[in-house]
């Protein structure tokens, strides 16, 4: 159980704001209350099966196609335990860095406790999401709306970035569905050259913006999900000029 923290103190915490230049985003964003524990989950799936020969270009291998709203994919061969077996959004990117959300990482705290002195938060038993190794403390959110969502950013066509403690407290007030809505503990963060060097190792693979995949029900399978569209059999003969491919990171030195 987290323990309870000093309201008197909570205000200046937000002020002070452990505030993130999320290597230059200019994103604000504030330290949750509680205690945090280490993310332990086993996060393993069913096994995954060699490549075959011919595989479906279902995702995109150039570095020059990340950005905001894609959708990262840990290779089988990414070890570091940081990211391993990691499905991430993007968040942010420009010249100085990019910045994601790790999607399939669930912790065990439920709301009630990482937000316990946030208005609405009391009855509220959906956990928040360990979203990267970077400032866990920081609190991030994503909600997916229909409509445009006042001062929050948008990420693509139909999911908000939320930064800012009012407009988080907002939300929280209008009771979301935990299926369109979800916190994150943290963040991941690299510099631009770092992570498309990483692309071009192999150690990514690419995936076009999905709501389904963002607000998965079942995290612990989305990763698994997401190899098995990198390795689906082409139906019948590859069309003549249409690209097949195999991953170029078996034997990658990962290193960070």
């Amino acid at each position: 159980m987290a323990p309870k923290s000093n309201l008197g103190k909570l205000d200046a915490i937000f002020s002070a704001v452990l505030a993130l230049v999320c290597i230059g985003a200019g994103y604000v964003v504030f330290a949750a209350t509680g205690t945090l524990n280490r993310y332990t989950k086993e996060l393993g799936g069913p096994a995954v099966n060699e490549p075959p020969a011919v595989l479906v270009p279902v995702q995109f291998k150039n570095p020059k196609d990340l950005g905001v709203g894609k959708l990262l994919v840990a290779s089988p061969n990414l070890a570091d335990p940081n990211f391993a077996k990691t499905v991430i959004l993007l968040i942010h990117s420009d010249d100085h860095g990019i910045v994601g959300l790790i999607l399939n990482r669930r912790t065990n705290l439920a709301l009630s406790q990482v937000l316990e002195d946030l208005p609405g938060t009391k009855d509220r038993s959906d956990t928040a999401y360990l979203g990267g190794p970077v400032e866990v403390p920081a609190v991030i959110a994503l909600l997916q709306s229909k409509d445009k969502v006042e001062g929050a950013d948008l990420i693509f066509s139909g999911v908000y970035l939320i930064s800012k403690k009012a407009l988080l407290e907002h939300t929280l007030a209008a009771r979301p569905d935990p299926q369109v809505f979800h916190v994150y503990l943290g963040y991941a963060g690299w510099s631009s050259d770092q992570l498309r060097k990483e692309v071009e190792l192999g150690a990514w693979f690419i995936f076009p913006p999905d709501q389904g995949v963002v607000f998965n029900s079942d995290p612990a399978s989305l990763w698994p999900q997401m190899i098995r569209k990198t390795e689906q059999k082409l139906a019948g003969n590859v069309a003549p000029g249409s690209e097949s491919w195999t991953n170029a990171g078996s034997n990658v030195p990962y290193r960070r």
